[in-house]
């Protein structure tokens, strides 16, 4: 039953976004009855350039005025940049997230390679962005309340409410929008709702923010209304509250864009204005307001990476080449998926008849006819390549270059569709100069889709599907269309284009739901353990010996020299640590990792992690969040002289008074001493009234010791302490695991063991002694860290009863170490608890021994 609830939550979301848009094209197919394609293709001659030229100007300013929602935002969080280098990273993040959907994520994204290359922290940037979506709820608020009191009467009527409650609900509107303001004005504190604690902006920048989105939204409204007839019946203060509310709705709906969410909601809200005049105005509005931005953003990023290109350049753009190699690949695929779209939608609609005309002169039909086709096929294909390229393969970026080719010339030869054709040589020209980021080899038949993908999908030739019939309403179809073949007849062609598309789509849903399922690997044998034995021994890393320990399974590169040990838990699959082995495979490997969560249905999760490696993990989507920090003793200064180290001095005399030795046993050695070892560890057990962990930590496993050497405290001849040993063959790292000992060991038996293994490694040429990690220390304690944060230092503090967290770290700061972080990269958000439920049970053996000592 959890099974069949796990798969099937993702599904409910992803069914209701469906629905939503489903549910606006019924509205908007409703509405449409009367729909006249002549009378709308007139509309949209009838605009005249000045109007156009208008709209751009509004579009201009708008977009300036969203640059200033970042500069406000990062002003508000102590971090203040130029307005120039704002305003170039707020237009690409904006251009592409009005045209992506969900802009807080895909444009964040942007925001957080820009900015953090900066040196802002990331949890100030989190703050600055939500900022920034606030930032455009109070323009909405804003310009709503004023229309709803301005223009009450034109709002009872286009709302069908009374006078009196338009009234109130602008009142009601502008009072919130006050509000806010005057708490930022009396408020010094931060704001706590709940366990959160929120920094609010000072007054000045509260009212700077309410002005400045007040004005975007008024000059976004402006570019929609001067694309409307010159006597549209309808007055520009009127125009935005329905604008206001087209807007807002998208937004709710997840819907990419809000497409069809708002065109449905204006065509509702102005009855009174033709619905060819209201729906022409919104295809030219999106392409001025949404297309021309994302194509001048993708641009940039184009520019910028050429640019990189230049030798004398590369120092003086060597962040902005990170910035762009980061999110190039997230890009390009949603660009991508785009133009397939449009190249669907443009299949379904009729071309212009002027063009057509001179087309028929110099093409033989079937020319034509073929190319109309192919134009479907390539825009569906691209929408599968897509993700391919999200995924960084060259497979993809080789196929998707060459049918973007086929794309262009396809729109050219069906109708001399130059707008698209350019849309999809921007396309093009920027894939090309970004071969570098798509750099891994795997079958593209092999790729897995997420739930997201395939909505977006479904989305894509939905909306082909329903143009086509809007398109062609007052045709009756036949059997007979089906072999009718002429210039001047685009029906059949939308038809033959639109069945096309279906069992393109069809086909390959099908396929998607036959792929047989793949299993998890089965725990390694022996030769994969050796295997992963050779790699570990030359790691700079000691954790990933933990891989020996044959527990968890191992993911090689296809290469054999790099490999990622994983384990299943919950709903998620975990992987231990960064990658091991050659660096040069990291990538590719954690992105295969990424693959098998997708297939298996499971959270990714990387559990402590180094900062080395942090903007991988952030490349594959992941939050991060700071686990705790590791003590390393570095040898070339550690010693038992001077006044620091008296106490240490201390315990280690008092050892060898007791009359402790220090011996270290090979892997050979070991062997023979295992039945005594296991008698300690048994031992040991009992009397700690505890059982074997795992996963992240070592138990006593006899074919696990033996490929270690082993370091004992002697007594009487007899072992009383033992611990085996992790060495790197880089001579970078050694540390221990398994730790017991006997009742019969004297006091401090551990310290005396400790310093032995230490003074040992510093004459061998060891550079560090890794003490092991503290978990939950060295977390902000700043009032805007992230939740996070605040709730790991409250079990830090108070949970003594059942983890001596502070015990822990205070016995590990007497040997003077270097704290190092390490994190977890998981999915983040609200899965964050249950990511680490499912690694706390994976590491006590089960969700019940999580709360048992």
């Amino acid at each position: 039953m959890n099974a069949l609830h796990r798969d099937y939550k993702p599904w409910a979301f992803a069914a209701i976004t469906i629905l939503v848009f489903g549910l606006a094209l019924w509205v908007l197919h409703r509405s449409l009855a009367e729909f006249d394609l002549a009378q709308f293709r007139a509309h949209l001659q009838e605009i005249s350039p000045l109007s156009i030229a208008a709209a751009l100007l509004f579009t201009a300013g708008s977009y300036t005025m969203l640059s200033l929602y970042d500069y406000l935002a990062l002003r508000s969080v102590g971090h203040p940049l130029p307005w120039p280098r704002v305003a170039l990273t707020s237009f690409v993040a904006f251009g592409i997230g009005h045209s992506v959907g969900f802009s807080s994520i895909s444009g964040g994204s942007i925001r957080y390679r820009d900015y953090s290359a900066a040196g802002i922290p990331a949890w100030q940037l989190a703050g600055a962005v939500a900022l920034v979506s606030f930032t455009f709820v109070f323009g909405v608020g804003t310009m709503l309340g004023f229309s709803l009191l301005l223009k009450t009467d034109a709002a009872a009527r286009v709302l069908h409410l009374q006078p009196w409650q338009i009234r109130g609900l602008g009142v009601i509107v502008l009072a919130l929008i006050a509000g806010y303001a005057l708490l930022t004005g009396i408020r010094k504190t931060p704001l706590r709702i709940g366990k959160r604690s929120i920094k609010l902006p000072t007054l000045g920048i509260a009212l700077a923010q309410i002005a400045v989105s007040s004005a975007d939204v008024s000059l976004a409204a402006a570019t929609y209304y001067a694309l409307l007839p010159d006597n549209a019946a309808i007055d520009y203060l009127s125009f935005i509250g329905v604008y206001v509310l087209a807007i807002y709705a998208g937004t709710l709906s997840n819907v990419p864009g809000g497409l069809g969410v708002f065109e449905s909601v204006m065509v509702l809200l102005l009855p009174t204005l033709p619905l060819e005049a209201v729906l022409g105005s919104a295809v030219l509005y999106r392409a001025v307001y949404y297309l021309l931005p994302l194509m001048l953003a993708l641009g940039v990023l184009g520019t910028r990476a050429a640019l990189t290109q230049r030798r004398y350049l590369q120092r003086a753009s060597a962040a902005v080449q990170d910035s762009v190699e980061a999110f190039a690949p997230q890009v390009l695929s949603a660009a991508v998926f785009v133009a397939g779209a449009i190249l669907l939608i443009s299949g379904a609609t009729p071309a212009v008849g002027s063009r057509l005309a001179w087309l028929a002169d110099i093409l033989p039909l079937g020319v034509l006819e073929a190319s109309h086709l192919v134009g479907s096929a390539v825009g569906f294909a691209l929408l599968i390549l897509a993700r391919g390229l999200y995924q960084r393969l060259d497979g993809a970026w080789w196929l998707t270059l060459i049918l973007l080719v086929a794309g262009i010339v396809a729109s050219l030869l069906k109708g001399f569709d130059y707008e698209e054709a350019s849309l999809l040589s921007v396309v093009l020209f920027v894939l090309l100069l970004s071969h570098e980021r798509f750099y891994r080899r795997a079958p593209l038949l092999d790729l897995r889709y997420s739930k997201a993908w395939i909505i977006g999908i479904v989305l894509a030739v939905g909306s082909a599907i329903w143009v086509s019939i809007l398109a062609n309403g007052d045709i009756q179809f036949s059997r007979e269309m089906w072999w009718q073949f002429a210039f001047d007849d685009d029906a059949p062609r939308v038809m033959r284009a639109g069945v096309l598309t279906l069992l393109l789509a069809a086909g390959y849903m099908l396929r998607l739901l036959l792929s047989p399922s793949r299993p998890e690997p089965p725990l390694p044998d022996a030769a994969e353990l050796d295997r992963a034995a050779a790699i570990t021994v030359k790691s700079p890393d000691t954790l990933t010996n933990l891989a020996l320990l044959g527990d968890k399974q191992l993911l090689f590169h296809k290469a054999g020299d790099a490999f990622i040990m994983y384990q299943s838990s919950g709903r998620s699959l975990i992987a231990l640590g960064d990658p091991a082995g050659n660096p040069a495979r990291f990538e590719e490997l954690a992105w295969s990792f990424r693959e098998l969560c997708d297939r298996s249905a499971r959270w990714p999760v990387f559990y402590q992690v180094t900062a080395t490696h942090l903007p991988l993990y952030l490349d594959l989507g992941l939050a991060l969040a700071k686990l705790g920090e590791e003590a390393r003793v570095r040898l070339s200064d550690f010693s038992l002289e001077g006044p620091k180290r008296r106490d240490l001095r201390n315990e280690y005399r008092r050892a060898q008074r007791d009359g402790v030795s220090f011996v270290l046993l090979t892997p050979g050695e070991v062997e023979a001493k295992l039945p005594e070892l296991r008698a300690i560890s048994d031992e040991w057990l009992r009397g700690k009234s505890v059982a074997e962990k795992g996963f992240s930590v070592g138990r006593f496993d006899a074919d696990y010791l033996r490929r270690f050497s082993c370091a004992c405290v002697l007594r009487d001849g007899k072992i009383v302490a033992f611990a085996n040993l992790w060495l790197s063959r880089t001579r970078d790292e050694l540390s221990i695991d398994l730790m017991r000992y006997t009742a019969h060991a004297p006091k401090g038996v551990m310290d005396y063991l400790f310093i032995e293994l230490m003074l040992w490694g510093k004459q061998e040429g060891y550079r560090w002694f890794n003490l092991g990690m503290a978990p939950l220390s060295g977390l902000e304690k700043h009032p805007l860290a992230p939740f996070w944060h605040k709730l790991g230092r409250l079990l830090h503090h108070y949970g003594k009863s059942f983890y001596n967290f502070e015990g822990l770290r205070r016995y590990k700061e007497k040997f003077a170490p270097e704290w190092r972080p390490r994190y977890l990269a998981s999915p983040g958000g609200l899965t964050l608890p249950r990511v680490i439920l499912d690694a706390a049970a994976l590491i006590a053996g089960g969700v019940k021994e999580v709360v048992h000592k």
